[in-house]
């Protein structure tokens, strides 16, 4: 199962961002003016991505733009959730995703694990950061 993002436009700056963060690469990308239909489009909308992939640590996520005449609602009901190895690669993970974002829990030790977060990125996308091990029992 994955995730499939609808961006307001910026689907191309949100995936080249989590691209950087997440030590992945988009393998592929098409928008509205390459595709079949391109021609007949309005030039403000042939530049948005019709759909693009995005793999990282095994894993991918897809997105594309909303096209024209489909409204951007923003996000609710999901959040996103990238595991760390270790408290250390949590919190840099954490900074860089929450870089220009709104942080909505700090990153910080938790009963079930070393490091926790959550967060809203730069483009308005929730995300847990969470280390796969819990603190040693006291």
């Amino acid at each position: 199962m994955q995730a499939y993002l609808s961006f307001n436009g910026n689907a191309a700056q949100a995936l080249a961002f989590y691209a950087q963060v997440l030590g992945g690469k988009v393998l592929n990308s098409m928008t509205f003016g390459e595709s079949p239909m391109g021609e007949k489009l309005p030039d403000a909308e042939k530049n948005k991505i019709m759909h693009s992939t995005l793999e990282a640590g095994g894993h991918q996520l897809m997105a594309a733009d909303m096209p024209a005449g489909m409204p951007f609602k923003g996000y609710s009901g999901f959040t996103l959730s990238v595991q760390a190895r270790n408290a250390e690669e949590g919190k840099k993970l954490f900074d860089a995703l929450g870089a220009g974002g709104k942080v909505t829990m700090p990153f910080e030790p938790t009963f079930w694990s070393v490091g926790f977060g959550m967060l809203e990125d730069k483009f308005g996308v929730p995300w847990m950061v969470n280390v796969d091990h819990a603190p040693d029992a006291a």
